[in-house]
């Protein structure tokens, strides 16, 4: 291990803001994303000398010029593979990728599968705002049914990708969701930070200009509280307030296998069947990402958190393994056995 890493450094968030203009448009969630991120930093004691931020092609890739760090805008959905490189390279570097849906989930839909399967020690943090942004308001892999746009001017008919599922679909041993001007984020990073392997968190970003608001019907005010599902590690499923309509909660259906949501009376959670979260139950997580809107709140946090050893640890102490015993010296190998000297020149040939 780095010395370096070994070292509590401390920054504060105006340690991490470059001198870059940041061009977003104003009021997009990139901007609260962002100071998420610059706060979150500090707080895990991150060095902006060891610090990498990688990114793809799309609006929420000039994420890079905006930390004072390393970084590396790279090519359209090509950013795990050089994620993964700069992580083989030096293991001690602290990787964060930044992509987003058009990115990450259409044409780098393969290099994240890939990174995911493999563990590699990286946070990956995909944007979610169901449309395509840069390009002027295309729907992407994540639109909904019916979204109206340049290229889907009668509707997409297309079904959407749901991120997490994917991840999950792909291996990932950490899945975790937020959104861009929630006051959790900054715990959602840290627990992504915290992870030893590749650690995907899902963002929801608001599009203030092509896809506006697509989030309210659980992000704003009035609905939040009955439409959110924050979900702690040991804490039962619960959501909705006295206030909201009544408290509700996730149950199990054991007729079906599947969930379902309960009314809690008198705060009683535990009679009403509520499910304590477990992190590391793969297949309850597969449900809550997959839970429709609507019939169901919108599951929040840390979703699914079960580590195992990281690619870059297993495949480094592989060649560790293989060279142990053996001469390391390339001049000695190449001289080892029967030689021979060629002599002559192109004037005169042997």
């Amino acid at each position: 291990m780095n010395e370096m890493t070994k070292i509590a450094v401390q920054t504060t968030l105006k340690d991490w803001e470059t001198d870059q203009e940041v061009r977003w448009c104003p009021g997009c969630g990139d901007y609260a994303i962002l100071k998420a991120v610059q706060r979150t930093l500090p707080e895990i004691s991150a060095d902006p000398s060891n610090t990498v931020f990688v990114s793809g092609i799309g609006c929420s890739s000039r994420f890079p010029y905006y930390v004072e760090s390393y970084g590396f805008h790279t090519i359209h959905g090509r950013a795990p593979a050089f994620a993964t490189g700069i992580k083989l390279a030096n293991p001690d570097l602290d990787v964060w990728l930044v992509t987003g849906d058009g990115d990450g989930m259409s044409i780098g839909g393969n290099h994240t599968m890939h990174i995911l399967r493999r563990n590699v020690n990286v946070q990956i943090l995909l944007f979610n705002n169901e449309i395509y942004g840069l390009t002027k308001g295309q729907f992407s892999p994540t639109s909904r049914e019916g979204t109206n746009s340049p290229t889907s001017p009668l509707g997409s008919v297309d079904r959407p990708a749901l991120p997490c599922a994917f991840a999950l679909g792909s291996g990932a041993r950490f899945i975790a969701r937020a959104y861009d001007v929630s006051k959790n984020l900054p715990a959602v990073l840290k627990a992504a930070h915290a992870h030893k392997g590749a650690a995907f968190v899902e963002i929801f970003q608001n599009c203030i200009v092509y896809n506006k608001d697509r989030f309210a019907d659980f992000v704003a005010k009035g609905v939040a509280d009955q439409n959110q599902l924050w979900l702690t590690d040991g804490e039962p499923m619960l959501f909705g307030s006295e206030k909201s309509g009544g408290v509700k909660g996730i149950a199990l259906d054991m007729d079906t296998l599947s969930l379902k949501v309960v009314d809690v009376a008198g705060g009683d959670w535990q009679a009403a069947g509520v499910i304590v979260h477990n992190v590391k139950n793969r297949a309850i997580a597969h449900m809550l990402v997959e839970m429709p809107f609507g019939p169901f709140p919108m599951a929040l946090g840390v979703i699914y958190d079960d580590a195992r050893p990281s690619y870059e640890d297993v495949l480094l102490g592989q060649d560790e393994q293989a060279r142990k015993g053996k001469d390391a010296n390339l001049a000695k190998l190449l001289g080892k056995g029967q030689t021979w000297t060629v002599s002559g020149t192109a004037a005169d040939p042997i």
